[in-house]
């Protein structure tokens, strides 16, 4: 049986590979995304193709080498929280870029229905000025 830890997990794994369609693979039709008001893709999305379209084809296009380092992945049952550090170096700048975040996931089962992430927004905008 998989767990809803071992959804995140695949979701993280699949994202160090640049699989953008194995992280989506358990993501809810109604998820709502939710990425911190002053990063690159602030807002909240609604469903997997809002997440693609506004979230990772944007990171994809404005970064090189983006990616997220996973640190810890603490289990709290429908609710997890991953914490790690953001890297990468602007496109438009050619400045590196290294911030601490924490993403907090809700599932239901076995799907990720919410996700919102906790950066430090400073550190993302200085590399991109």
């Amino acid at each position: 049986m998989t767990t809803n830890i071992d959804v995140v997990r695949a979701h993280y794994s699949a994202s160090a590979l640049g699989d953008v369609g194995a992280m989506m693979a358990d993501v809810s039709p109604q998820v709502r995304w939710t990425e911190m008001a002053g990063f690159p893709c602030a807002g909240t999305w609604v469903g997997p193709q809002e997440v693609v379209d506004n979230v990772f084809a944007v990171l994809g296009k404005e970064w090189i080498g983006y990616r997220f380092e996973l640190q810890t992945l603490v289990d709290g049952s429908d609710h997890l929280v991953g914490v790690g550090t953001y890297h990468g170096t602007c496109r438009a700048t050619g400045k590196q870029m290294q911030a601490r975040v924490a993403h907090v996931w809700k599932l239901q089962d076995g799907k990720i229905v919410a996700f919102e992430q906790f950066t430090d927004t400073l550190l993302v905008r200085q590399a991109m000025s």
